[in-house]
């Protein structure tokens, strides 16, 4: 792994954690696009690490005021939106978790090493996943807001994590978001609710693989190239969701999947 390598994939792994486009398609994509090595699970810690601090940083008010809320709410009977917030989390996650590991044996089973064959269902997985998500932003209104989500759309919301940890290509936060607006949630309120839930499930990934964490420069300048984009993205995405919808995203994957296929057809 070179500096420069490093770099890119930081700068890859910061634009695409967040915004709806497979982080781990373009981390999977671009090694064997380049002819590189593939990423080893050190580096791809590093990278997740980084991102997971730029989600910790950009959120640390709401997860203090959640964390608060819902011990207030065991042990001092107080019912806020925040401790509601915080137990849905909780509770979303922990079958999101369960499901992801058996979807990921699967995963692997199908793929059995083939290279082509897991490209090729990275791209068909950004198209299918990119026209959806196009279809159901178009179509679905947006009538709650993050403080009345409520435990049924947050489970919902959390289970589909899985097929994201599974499948490269689905995207966490493409698939989380795309089932919020078919839930009928607004998209700022989506987006928020998507990367709260993102952080337990990544952190404990990244906590269960830090014994094969290797410090070595290219790694930290991975984790600093993800956490600075990171950060960036996240404010990004915020604000464009206020008055953007998701369509400019849903085009990118298609285009990204089909240009996949193409690589694949040539070779």
């Amino acid at each position: 792994m070179t500096i420069i390598q490093a770099i890119i994939l930081g700068v890859v792994q910061g634009l695409t954690e967040f915004l709806p486009i497979s982080s781990s398609a373009h981390l999977n994509v671009f090694p064997w696009i380049f002819g590189w090595s593939e990423i080893s699970e050190s580096f791809d810690v590093a990278l997740h690490l980084g991102t997971l601090l730029a989600i910790l940083i950009f959120f640390f008010k709401d997860w203090l005021n959640l964390i608060k809320g819902g011990f207030n709410q065991v042990f001092k009977k107080e019912n806020t939106t925040d401790g509601k917030i915080f137990w849905y989390l909780v509770i979303a996650t922990i079958p999101a978790g369960i499901l992801s590991l058996v979807l990921d044996k699967i995963s692997d089973f199908i793929v059995n090493g083939n290279l082509n064959l897991e490209m090729a269902l990275i791209a068909v997985a950004l198209i299918v996943m990119g026209v959806i998500l196009y279809i159901v932003d178009k179509k679905s209104s947006s009538k709650i807001d993050y403080e009345d989500i409520n435990l049924k759309q947050s489970i919902f919301v959390g289970i589909s994590q899985a097929l994201a940890a599974a499948f490269p290509g689905v995207s966490r936060s493409g698939i989380t978001m795309t089932v919020a607006r078919a839930l009928k949630i607004d998209r700022e309120s989506a987006a928020k609710f998507s990367f709260l839930l993102a952080t337990p499930i990544v952190a404990a990934a990244v906590l269960v693989d830090i014994t094969k964490f290797t410090i070595t420069i290219p790694f930290i300048i991975g984790i600093l190239s993800s956490f600075l984009i990171g950060l960036i993205v996240i404010k990004f995405l915020m604000d464009y969701l206020k008055k953007g919808s998701f369509k400019v995203f849903a085009i990118y994957r298609i285009i990204f999947g089909l240009i996949i296929l193409g690589i694949i057809f040539i070779r």
